[in-house]
């Protein structure tokens, strides 16, 4: 093996070990949330003795043990301070990352597997905040997050507005003719179908745009790319080949963050659920009480909860401490056979 291939795989294992250690220290905020004290030397002395029995090869327990004495060390001066975690669906770099960025730079953003794992994260103290996406202009709503809407008791406290811009992305050294192949999520490759087409690439689906980044940058395989965000570009040290490769503008998602508490500061958007009657006029009776006070209607969204029965999702601007909007809130309850208020929020527009 020529020196400039050792060089490259040893690259690529330092990016993978700096990715473990954040990982690592996200979970060491996580058990912070679940445990009572900070320090407990009987779970470090455990944890360095088990390293260095398990020591193999060219690295000798003293090493071991000097480098994991300062992750622990690291870990504890994290724990100690005023972090606040928010939950997110995918890999990082996904989409959804890049709209909790947008709303609070601050917060650490953790992966979840699943959406409900957002939800239930939020909901047991684990996450201060979770963001999930909840419509798209090209894909519609996102079932299975107004689905968990439909039964939670977490409130929207903020939204982000995000236009979606695709990027081609490549492990560096990759020429643009030599790309045969692209992965990332079905929807961005539809999303990008005209510039796949147009350069002749095989579209090739996965389970997520960010995990299509990191998998790219971990197995390298021959030939191909990944349509994900910027973000995944400088997370996975890959290089982009062309920005803003969508075929439609207009693409926005919106997202909800989500926390246990309610927003305490006023809101300027209002979201609720509510389901009627199954009769003639129901609905469009709900709707003519916002009409009659001239408040502008931003999103009606429906699922089926059962059948011939729906759940109506419907933002609003307004603020729930304006007197009208209370009034109005008041008389959609009574028409509703159910109802809920999401929250009242600010939302952000990423331009």
């Amino acid at each position: 093996m020529k020196l400039e291939a050792i060089r490259k795989n040893i690259d690529l294992l330092d990016s993978k070990i700096l990715k473990l250690l954040n990982n690592r220290m996200e979970l060491a905020l996580m058990a912070k949330k679940v445990k009572s004290e900070i320090e407990d030397r009987e779970r470090e002395k455990q944890l360095l003795d088990r390293l260095q029995m398990d020591a193999t090869g060219l690295i000798n327990a003293a090493f071991i043990e000097k480098i994991y004495t300062d992750i622990i060390e690291e870990s504890k001066k994290i724990q100690r301070g005023d972090h606040k975690l928010i939950g997110f669906q995918g890999e990082h770099g996904a989409y959804s990352e890049v709209a909790s960025k947008s709303w609070d730079n601050t917060l650490i953003s953790v992966p979840c597997k699943e959406f409900v794992g957002v939800f239930e994260g939020v909901s047991s103290g684990l996450y201060d905040y979770g963001i999930v996406p909840v419509e798209n202009t090209l894909g519609g709503v996102v079932g299975q997050v107004n689905e968990l809407l439909i039964k939670t008791d977490l409130h929207v406290v903020g939204a982000v507005d995000l236009p979606i811009h695709h990027c081609l992305l490549v492990v560096p050294g990759t020429g643009h003719r030599d790309i045969r192949v692209v992965y990332s999520h079905s929807q961005a490759l539809t999303q990008c179908r005209k510039f796949i087409a147009r350069n002749k690439l095989e579209p090739l689906p996965f389970y997520n745009t960010a995990g299509a980044a990191k998998m790219l940058a971990e197995t390298t395989p021959k030939a191909s790319a990944v349509i994900a965000s910027k973000l995944c570009a400088g997370l996975y040290n890959l290089e982009i080949i062309k920005e803003n490769i969508e075929d439609f503008e207009g693409n926005n998602t919106r997202f909800f963050v989500l926390s246990l508490e309610i927003n305490r500061e006023e809101g300027n958007k209002c979201s609720i659920i509510f389901t009627t009657e199954h009769k003639a006029g129901t609905l469009f009776r709900v709707l003519e009480v916002f009409a009659k006070e001239n408040i502008n209607l931003t999103r009606i969204g429906s699922i089926p909860i059962e059948p011939g029965n729906y759940a109506f999702f419907l933002d609003f601007m307004g603020s729930n401490r304006d007197d009208t909007v209370l009034m109005v809130l008041e008389k959609v309850e009574e028409l509703s056979s159910s109802f809920k208020l999401l929250g009242c929020y600010n939302e952000i527009k990423v331009a």
